[in-house]
């Protein structure tokens, strides 16, 4: 290390007080001390005039017999001093100048006390080897002003580590180095401690800056990350050599970097990015004055997350529908098990009670023990349970009936047939058949032709509307046995239904294959007609789905069957509605029946060449999602169960599909021409429960409860049968 450089008098030999240098410098000018020295430093550029004060000899002589100090405390003690006396150079106004080595000033933080304008601060200069040297010709000019004392003590307690320094050689410097009195050194360290405080927190506020600048600057070559040649890190141009250029896996480079890049590293070249492998006949220049992509990669995540979310909706509320379902059957089942456990503990008791007075009488216990069996089998299941016949009715000596139907708010079934007394009241009517005693009541004319259609609301009013083929629909009330409305339709009316969702509109099937829609509240006409979608055939059946809150099928309208298939109407508003054709079989159709709350429907298929028996196939109604505004939703069904029945089919009959009277699935019932019989099977399982004798061929059904018990009616020309479940 080179000799180091003190700014700090020493006392002479002979009573005069000198600035300190280097130890050989020190004595060999002792001699001529009123000459200003001049020190030369190779490769210095700075000056610094500084003035410098003698001392008094007093000052020097009691230095001496202070103790040995260090030289930081014995730098600043001068200070002092200085105040006090001036030395011989400043009085003869010779000041000194020094040229300074170049490199970095070393303070201790006991130099950063209250300076002193009257006295240099202390500087210790050594060789800075790891600082840029300044540009050559400048010059710097140091004062001894505070502020840029405190700038090079920043400098120096961040670059440089604290150097040992050297005794000089010499007894008078060692004397000069004691000269501290001990008044002086606790304000020396008091000083020094709070320029220490200071000095750290300047250092500390010189560490974040640079911090926050790199912050800034990560952040702005973030932002300008997509700007900018990643080989090279300078934006590149719509023309020229730097022009913006691609690689066949996308990324983005300068023509010129690309192009020597994968020049540089041959056959084996790859994506300086991607590391996919590339040549130089895969790179395409980019025509884009401004490239900006918009990242939609989040928008088509959410996209797909909705779709799915859309399917996995509809297929929750499917199952939610089913599970509805089975949960009513399980709920039904278990009423009916807990109210006939309750009737087998009843029993026990009293079979229990019977037995212990009258041990002899076996009759009773062998009565009460059958019971028990009988109760138990019930208990047991519902195989037992079944149709058995109550009781017949004759409608009609001479026959001629043909549609059945049944007015729950009268209690009372309503047996189309023609007049039985042809020369006083001719045409045709309905008779009352009560199902409180079982017995015909009364006959209303209605028509002059033969009935083909009967249907009530749910408005539970009793008013009837009936179809004919007089070409007339009309309505009747069976409180006042009275007809209330007529409705000419021009041509024979083969069926009719109600409106479920408003009761206001009616309609009626004609032969040429047309509905007609009636306004009650309008007694002129009718108020719209729907035309046929295929063939003119007459619709021989006419049924009305009620809207819902079904994720397979909500939407509601007219299902109209034909001898050659059948067409739903969906009934968008109150007059609009959209056709909508169901893939049933090209003939052969004779009924379709519907079972409004399981969105099932019947339909019956008389004997063919391809099926040669009677065939009543169920049919489930969906509904397929609306795709986009242009595609409108469609309506379908699809078979979930045949039944097979005889090999004969003369007559229009209609049939019945209706939920099980123990609520555990539905039933689908059919007459059979070919055993007279009306055939009752599972729609579920598809078996054969059970086959209702008759001596006609059965040409209407009709399910009904009263008072909590189900009965089931079946129509014949001339007989109305019923038949209770139990």
């Amino acid at each position: 290390m080179e000799a180091m450089e003190v700014d700090s008098p020493v006392e002479l030999q002979g009573g005069g007080i000198v600035q300190p240098e280097v130890a050989a410098v020190a004595v060999g000018q002792a001699e001529d001390a009123n000459a200003p020295p001049v020190i030369s430093d190779s490769g210095s550029s700075t000056e610094v005039e500084e003035e410098e004060d003698d001392e008094d000899n007093e000052g020097g002589q009691s230095a001496a017999r202070v103790p040995p100090r260090l030289l930081a405390t014995w730098a600043f003690s001068q200070r002092a001093v200085g105040r006090a006396a001036a030395t011989p150079s400043a009085a003869q106004g010779a000041p000194m100048r020094r040229r300074l080595r170049q490199g970095l000033r070393l303070h201790y933080p006991s130099q950063t006390a209250a300076p002193s304008r009257g006295f240099p601060d202390f500087l210790l200069r050594a060789p800075a080897a790891s600082v840029a040297e300044p540009e050559s010709g400048s010059t710097t000019e140091g004062s001894e002003s505070e502020d840029e004392a405190e700038g090079d003590e920043n400098r120096t307690a961040a670059g440089m580590e604290p150097v040992n320094l050297a005794s000089p050689a010499g007894p008078n410097l060692n004397a000069a180095i004691q000269h501290i009195p001990p008044q002086e050194a606790s304000t020396t360290n008091s000083s020094s401690a709070a320029d220490g405080e200071r000095t750290e927190a300047q250092s500390q506020d010189g560490q974040l800056a640079p911090a926050s600048l790199a912050s800034v600057q990560s952040s702005h070559s973030e932002e300008s990350d997509g700007d900018t040649c990643t080989i090279c890190f300078e934006a590149w141009t719509t023309a020229g050599e730097h022009r913006l250029s691609a690689l066949r896996c996308g990324h983005l480079f300068g023509f010129t970097c690309i192009q020597r890049w994968l020049k540089a590293q041959g056959q084996a070249a790859k994506c300086p990015q991607c590391n996919k492998k590339a040549k130089r006949s895969d790179i395409v220049l980019l025509y884009a004055p401004k490239l900006r992509a918009l990242d939609n990669s989040e928008q088509e995540s959410l996209k797909k997350s909705l779709e799915q979310e859309q399917s996995l909706r509809r297929k929750a509320e499917l199952e939610s529908a089913q599970y509805k379902l089975k949960l009513q059957v399980v709920t039904n089942k278990y009423g009916q098990a807990q109210q006939e456990l309750q009737e087998l503990k009843a029993l026990m008791a009293q079979t229990g009670r019977s037995s212990v007075p009258s041990s002899s009488t076996p009759s009773a216990s062998s009565s009460s023990a059958s019971l028990l069996l009988s109760l138990s089998q019930r208990v047991d299941g519902s195989k037992t349970l079944q149709y058995s016949f109550s009781k017949g009715v004759l409608v009609s000596q001479a026959g001629g009936c043909r549609v059945l139907s049944y007015c729950e708010p009268l209690s009372c079934l309503l047996a189309s047939q023609p007049s039985p007394h042809s020369t006083l009241v001719p045409g045709c009517g309905v008779k009352k058949v009560s199902v409180v005693n079982m017995k015909a009541s009364q006959y209303l004319p209605i028509h002059s032709k033969q009935i083909r259609g009967l249907s009530f609301n749910r408005q539970n009013d009793s008013l009837l509307l009936s179809a004919a083929l007089d070409n007339t629909i009309k309505l009747t009330s069976l409180l006042t046995n009275t007809v209330v409305q007529t409705y000419n339709a021009g041509k024979p009316v083969w069926s009719c239904c109600w409106c479920l969702d408003n009761s206001n509109y009616v309609y009626a099937g004609l032969t040429n294959g047309s509905v007609l829609i009636y306004d009650t509240r309008d007694t002129s006409t009718h108020v719209q007609e729907l035309q046929p979608l295929r063939s003119r055939c007459p619709v021989a059946s006419l049924s009305y789905i009620p809207r819902a809150a079904s994720s397979s099928f909500p939407c509601g309208g007219i299902i109209a069957g034909s001898l050659e298939g059948g067409y739903f109407w969906e009934q968008v508003n109150e007059t609009t509605y959209r056709p909508h054709l169901l893939p049933l079989e090209a003939s052969g159709c004779t009924d379709i029946q519907v079972e409004t709350e399981s969105r099932h429907c019947l339909v019956t298929y008389r004997p063919g060449r391809s099926n040669p028996s009677l065939r009543c196939v169920l049919l489930a109604l969906n509904r397929t999602p609306q795709q986009d505004s242009s595609q409108l939703p469609s309506c379908s069904c699809s078979p979930v169960q045949t039944f097979s029945a005889g090999a004969s089919c003369k007559l229009l009959t209609k049939n019945a599909v209706f939920k099980s009277p123990d609520g555990g699935g539905m039933l689908v019932c059919a007459g059979d021409e070919a055993s007279n019989s009306a055939m009752l099977w599972d729609a579920g399982s598809g078996s054969l429960l059970q086959k209702l004798p008759a001596d006609l061929p059965v040409l209407d059904i009709s399910p009904f409860s009263v008072n909590g018990e189900h009965f089931l009616a079946t129509l014949t020309e001339k007989m109305l049968k019923l038949y209770k479940w139990e």
